[in-house]
């Protein structure tokens, strides 16, 4: 590509896969969704915080520089002093880091949220980017299973301020702990059996898409997709097949889930342990309102595979949407998060307790906008002052001006001002509401023209005749003074639902 855009003498615009542009309707409805996540999480006191794009690789954790570059999945480079660096690959692993380098100065539980951009290293495919947004919050210095508890209303709440109705949703709740005494009483222990143990948890994080049969052929010898590709299995026998899968009984009352994982997980005491927490969080929350149909504990939910020491908890959307093959299946995860109280320890070589919950913005954004919770259209342009002289340039810039001056957007048209048919066809491309017209006819009378182009088009399209249609339009266009200006524009933008 580089060769071809020597000999052509030019460039070669394109870009990188995995990556896009985005456009004026998109960063608005963006724009949009993030103030009321960010309204929601200040409402339970938690304060911004930004952190840069790039930090030095190993603190990112298990992605440390090899002679080459940093593992695959972030992207990295050089400085000038050698040191690697790296794009964030989430936004957990830098907040680790502030608190480690400013833990003195930090009011303790500290409690903070983040918005913005991180960066995967890996293979793009549909949906899925190399740059994504996300939106987190963190309880950091507490070990209180409250601060778990508040996290999945949290989730809870932040769905429903979205417009995403009870039943639509549900946040599952489950603990590491429970997972490491189910692994633990089927021998799966120590260092030897590393491995292994992911192989099974990765199985189990397939349920949702490949059901209980699929599960099993993954914790057994293998599974071949529809594609013929091979994936090797765990290689555990029936018996413990059996105990793994058994966590997917269709249980739905909470205390008969506990009272399953109490039975199973009797002879361990990691596993007693996350039973008991887990026992605490849906008391927390069902004291506080929140019943199953919100927040539900499930043994079945696995997330982050080597990340979470206690509870984690994932966002599901419930409703079908169709898959690339036109076959219904559930939106799934929009967020999740959890416990990982051994992250900070990294750089402060003491246990400081933390749990967090993210959302995934962009993947939010695709939900609302199926449920019709977001505007996905063009983005709506601002007013534009015409040019009817050119001699007359500062007084219609003054127009401008005072429009601006009143909260309005504005703009002076800067194209060639000889056509005014071509400033209206402008105005339209871009979505104005309206355009504002003054000729020399209305300058004598000290008037403007205000043109609403919005409603304009609006009557045009119900008008079967020319007589009809011309008429319409008349209503569509009003003069005013040049002092009621400003009055007359924000009109038209609130008959528009505009402010």
């Amino acid at each position: 590509m580089v060769e071809e855009s020597i000999k052509s003498g030019k460039l070669k615009a394109r870009l990188p896969r995995g990556l896009a542009d985005r456009g004026p309707a998109e960063i608005a409805a963006t724009r949009n969704l993030v103030e009321r996540i960010r309204s929601v999480f200040e409402r339970y006191g938690f304060e911004a915080l930004e952190t840069p794009a790039i930090e030095y690789s190993d603190a990112l954790g298990k992605f440390l520089p090899d002679q080459d570059r940093p593992n695959e999945g972030v992207f990295s480079f050089k400085d000038d002093d050698e040191q690697w660096l790296s794009l964030r690959y989430d936004l957990t692993a830098p907040l680790a880091r502030h608190v480690a380098e400013n833990y003195r100065n930090l009011v303790l539980p500290y409690r903070s949220y983040r918005c913005g951009y991180v960066f995967r290293n890996e293979k793009p495919g549909p949906g899925r980017f190399r740059q994504f947004m996300q939106f987190d919050a963190d309880t950091v210095g507490s070990a209180s299973m409250a601060a778990d508890a508040e996290m999945c209303m949290l989730a809870a709440d932040t769905m429903e301020a979205l417009g995403i109705p009870r039943g639509s949703y549900i946040v599952r709740v489950n603990n590491r702990k429970v997972l490491d005494g189910l692994l633990e009483t089927v021998g799966l222990t120590g260092p030897e059996k590393e491995a292994q143990r992911l192989a099974v948890l990765r199985a189990m994080d397939k349920y949702d898409r490949l059901g209980l049969a699929g599960v099993r052929q993954l914790l057994g010898d293998g599974r071949k997709d529809e594609s013929g590709d091979f994936t090797r299995g765990a290689g555990l026998p029936e018996a413990d097949i059996r105990t793994i899968t058994s966590i997917f009984e269709p249980v739905r009352d909470v205390d008969d889930r506990i009272a399953q994982i109490d039975l199973r997980l009797r002879e361990s005491k990691v596993g007693q342990e996350g039973r008991e927490e887990i026992a605490t969080v849906s008391r927390l929350v069902r004291a506080a309102g929140y019943d199953s149909d919100r927040i539900l504990i499930d043994p079945s939910v696995v997330r982050g595979l080597e990340y979470y020491t206690g509870p984690v908890y994932e966002v599901e959307l419930t409703f079908e949407i169709n898959d690339d093959k036109g076959r219904p299946v559930r939106f799934g995860s929009v967020g999740g998060g959890g416990r990982y109280d051994g992250l900070v320890a990294r750089f402060t070589g003491q246990p400081v307790p933390a749990t967090g919950f993210s959302i995934g913005v962009s993947r939010l954004a695709a939900a609302l906008a199926h449920l019709g919770k977001i505007e996905t259209g063009d983005a709506r342009g601002p007013v534009v002052v015409t040019v009817f002289d050119r001699g007359r340039l500062a007084d219609y810039q003054r127009m401008v001006q005072s429009l601006r001056g009143a909260g309005i957007r504005a703009e002076l048209y800067l194209g060639n001002p000889k056509n005014i048919g071509n400033q209206l066809k402008y105005a339209d491309r871009r979505k104005s509401p309206c355009v504002v017209i003054q000729g020399d006819d209305e300058r004598a009378r000290g008037e403007v023209t205000i043109k609403d182009l919005a409603l304009g088009a609006e009557l045009a399209g119900g008008a079967q005749e020319r007589a009809d249609y011309l008429k319409l339009q008349d209503e569509a266009q009003i003069a005013v003074k040049e002092a009621e200006l400003v009055q007359a524009v924000r009109a038209v933008l609130e008959r528009h639902g505009r402010r």
